[in-house]
């Protein structure tokens, strides 16, 4: 059998299911500092919106969506810092923030990380790179 190579070669948009679009736009623009790239409206009487953010220089995305057949929360991205640490004690100091405690310190092979959750419980991984 000759097996046809992927024509895939990125990944553009990371999709979370939020409660709230404007309260989940809220969160990713002044709480990460992430940018608009894309909101729209779209749909026989334009009820749907595509809605995306992203950390500034980022070529992935995030789309914010509202739940299609479950709850929403329970998806969960990675995303780089330069200094873990600064960005660790930027985000607990805003109040209403859930950040967990710095990890990674402890094993050679992992690197210095903290995780937080935004307010539909979609995680964030925080990662030095």
């Amino acid at each position: 059998m000759t097996e046809t190579p992927s024509t895939i070669t990125n990944i553009g948009v990371a999709m979370f299911t939020v409660a709230d679009q404007d309260k989940a736009l809220d969160f990713y623009t002044r709480v990460l500092g992430f940018e608009v790239r894309g909101d729209s409206r779209f749909g026989p009487n334009e009820e749907y919106r595509w809605l995306e953010v992203a950390p500034r220089g980022s070529t992935a995305r995030l789309a914010l969506n509202p739940p299609m057949y479950d709850q929403p929360g329970g998806s969960a991205i990675g995303v780089e810092t330069s200094d873990v640490r600064a960005e660790h004690a930027r985000l607990s100091a805003i109040g209403g923030v859930d950040v967990e405690p710095l990890g990674g310190d402890d094993d050679p092979n992992v690197p210095p990380m903290f995780m937080l959750k935004d307010p539909d419980g979609n995680v964030v991984t925080v990662v030095q790179a």
